[in-house]
């Protein structure tokens, strides 16, 4: 059995109700785009989000609040955790980046840009990389370090993780492991998932990953493959 751990935990503080709501789906849909998994916590003014103790991977923090204004909650939270700002006016970009927030989105907000900046939170915030996943093999539990997998393959129902430390086998399939793994990873061949950080390049057909190894591309996966590693080294060095 495969479980993989490490929840994100999301703000979204916005006063409109309605638009709270619709932030809200808007994150919903993007952590089941990803492959993730989150809490989400709403909130309807700065002081309601600042009770809160706990820490957050991302908060989406509307600038014109009652009371304290996003800006004062920012300066507040003081690098805690990642901000995207979504508001109405242009004026305070510059602010908004003094403060080290992630992004500043204008209204109305869509799914691919409010996508493009939770990206960036995720990377700043670097609990993606915190996350593990926990194999239990023979009554064994293994936790394995998401971020050292280098690929996974299956072969006659057996899956075969391979790290840095070492590979790690058990019964099952690539289909259920594909669905517990983050963005990172591309299904390259019905028996094989790639981690695109770990990808140095494609050549004849394979992945070259950082190693030398190289993993095979089924030839229905080679463009859509090539076109995955373009957009995640570009999103890399954003």
């Amino acid at each position: 059995m495969v479980k993989i751990s490490k929840r994100l935990a999301i703000a979204i503080c916005e006063d409109e109700t309605y638009i709270l709501e619709e932030l809200r789906k808007k994150a919903e849909r993007y952590i089941k785009k990803r492959r993730l998994t989150a809490n989400i916590k709403t909130y309807t003014s700065g002081e309601e989000l600042l009770k809160e103790s706990a820490a957050f991977d991302i908060i989406l923090l509307d600038l014109r609040l009652p009371g304290l204004n996003g800006m004062e909650v920012a300066k507040q939270i003081s690098g805690k955790s990642p901000i995207i700002f979504i508001t109405s006016y242009q004026e305070y970009a510059l602010e908004a980046f003094e403060v080290e927030a992630v992004h500043y989105l204008l209204k109305p907000v869509t799914d691919e840009r409010l996508y493009v900046a939770m990206d960036r939170a995720i990377r700043r915030s670097k609990q993606v990389d915190d996350q593990t996943l926990t194999l239990t093999k023979a009554g064994e539990a293994h936790v394995i370090l998401v971020r050292d997998i280098l690929y996974c393959e299956v072969l006659n129902h057996r899956v075969s993780i391979h790290t840095a430390q070492g590979t790690f086998d058990y019964f099952g399939t690539l289909d259920v492991l594909e669905t517990r793994l983050d963005e990172r990873f591309f299904r390259c061949h019905r028996s094989f998932i790639v981690n695109m950080s770990c990808v140095a390049g494609q050549e004849k057909g394979t992945a070259v990953l950082t190693n030398g190894e190289q993993i095979m591309i089924s030839r229905r996966k080679q463009s859509e493959f090539m076109k995955s590693l373009l957009e995640f080294l570009k999103n890399e060095v954003i």
